[in-house]
This record gives C-alpha cells, sequence and structure tokens, in this order.
C-alpha cells in the first residue's frame, strides 16, 4: 500500500508536519484545507545523506507533486482498495510526476543562493550518457552548490524528460539523430514542439522555499530565465553551467548554441 495515497497515513504526515500544500504563489495552504486545482502537496523534509566521488553531503529532500494529478490518482487507488486490486497499485504509480527539491546548507542565513532547475534524464542522469550534458551538469550543480558560500537547491523535474516529450519519443528521436537530424528537427519530424517543458511549478517551489529571495540560477538556457520570470520571478541572475562537453555530445551542444543557449565556441572545444 503506497503511503501517498492512503488516508490514514496522510492525517499522520499531516499532523507531523511533514506533509503540506502550496498554492501557486508558493504560500501554504492551512492544514485541513482541501487540497484545489493548481495545488502542490510536498512531503519533506526527509535527511538524505548524498556521495557524490569524493563529495559527501546531507542535503534535505522534499518530495513535490502537482495536486491535480494527486487527485485522480487518488481517486483511482481508492477504487482499486476496494476492489483489492493491490497490483495495478505500481501502474498507478507510474503515471504521477513527482518533483524533487534538494535543499544543500542552511536557508536561515541565504541572501542570493545558487539554484539549479534540473529537468531529469534518465539515459543521462543514470546511464550516464555521454549524448547529452545532463548527467555531469547534475553533478556539477550538487558539488558547485555544496561549494558554495551560501549553498542553495536543485529543484529536480521529473517530468521534464527529452525536453518533455517524455521518454518513448525521446528514444525516437535518438534514432533520428543518428540519421543526420539535429535535435531539434528530430521533435520537428515526430511533430512535437521543440521545448514543452513547463517550469510553473518550479517557480511556485522556488516562492515557497526562497521566500522572495533574490538567486543564481545555474543555467545556459535563457528561456528557463524567461518562463520564470513569467511565473513571478523577476530577481534571478544567470550563471553558465557548462560540463560534461565531449566527442559524443559536441553536436547536440552546438544545436543548443544555435538554438539560443548561451554557449560560446570556446565552451564546446573543451573536455
Amino acid at each position: 500500500m503506497f503511503t501517498y495515497i492512503d488516508p490514514a497515513i496522510r492525517e499522520r504526515l499531516t499532523e507531523q508536519g511533514t506533509l503540506f500544500q502550496i498554492d501557486r504563489d508558493g504560500v501554504q495552504v492551512p492544514a485541513g484545507a482541501s487540497r484545489q486545482s493548481g495545488t502542490i502537496s510536498i512531503l519533506g523534509p526527509i535527511p538524505l545523506p548524498v556521495s557524490l566521488a569524493e563529495t559527501q553531503l546531507l542535503v534535505q529532500w522534499y518530495a513535490c507533486v502537482r495536486n491535480t494529478e494527486l487527485g485522480k490518482i487518488e481517486e483511482l487507488a481508492d477504487d482499486l482498495r476496494a476492489q483489492n486490486g493491490q497490483q495495478s497499485f505500481a501502474t498507478l504509480a507510474s503515471f504521477m510526476a513527482v518533483n524533487s527539491v534538494l535543499m544543500i546548507g542552511d536557508p536561515q542565513t541565504w541572501k542570493n543562493p545558487l539554484v539549479r532547475v534540473h529537468s531529469s534524464c534518465l539515459t543521462g542522469d543514470v546511464f550516464g550518457s555521454e549524448r547529452c550534458e545532463c548527467g555531469p551538469q547534475l553533478r556539477a550543480a550538487i558539488e558547485r552548490i555544496h561549494d558554495d558560500a551560501e549553498g542553495g537547491m536543485i529543484i529536480y523535474m521529473s517530468g521534464h524528460e527529452g525536453r518533455g516529450i517524455g521518454l518513448w519519443a525521446k528514444a525516437a528521436t535518438y534514432l533520428l539523430q543518428d540519421t543526420g537530424e539535429d535535435t531539434y528537427q528530430a521533435n520537428r519530424s515526430l511533430g512535437l514542439p521543440d521545448d514543452s517543458r513547463d517550469f510553473s511549478d518550479a517557480a511556485s517551489l522556488l516562492k515557497y522555499f526562497l521566500g522572495g529571495k533574490p538567486f543564481r540560477l545555474l543555467t545556459n538556457n535563457p528561456k528557463k530565465v524567461e518562463d520564470l520570470t513569467q511565473n513571478g520571478l523577476t530577481d534571478i541572475t544567470r550563471v553558465k553551467h557548462v560540463t560534461g562537453v565531449g566527442d559524443n555530445n559536441r553536436r547536440y551542444l552546438n544545436a543548443k548554441k544555435g538554438w539560443g543557449h548561451k554557449l560560446d565556441s570556446d565552451d564546446l572545444d573543451v573536455d
């Protein structure tokens, strides 16, 4: 039985203060309020020891899910529970995008923290694929934030695979890229947008966890800054974040550069 859909566990976690909701403006919703469309449920903080190469650190993990998704899943779960349909719960879990926040350092001391909003990439983050730079970017972001005088946070967007097209379509774009198309042409060949990611949830989480503080955003993509700005975050300083460049992804990164990412030719010449 999954705790995020068990009413008794929900009540217990709410009483503990480790399950709560925020609205789109990043304001915490009073305990016991009904989950409205557009709000986000958050579980945490959860102590999470992390080891990266020679860096060991303790982060505070928050698991976050949009309540429009959570409500639908819980309705189906209630039906399955009544039917004793335990074997179907794993299928339900696979359809819900749960984003993560990793807090590094002491938020009480932050004045201008370092932040990374990272789109999920199974092939790069988990498998270590060199077709992109996602895995090295995630690891380098954690290390940079850990080493920064202020610290900061990672927001890991689980529904962003392949710039929002999903893992299955992303696999198809890889095959198209192997026939000569670049990453954006491949999306268009499938009838998909160049970038369909939604950063509104990330904006709400930043409003809640940063409380209006300015922040430095680790990204080479000005569109990410524009999207967060359109969602009400205005005091953002973009910080270049280049790592993991190699022969296997240089063509891919050149396509990003052509699409508007702030990458210099020198950035793509290093390994």
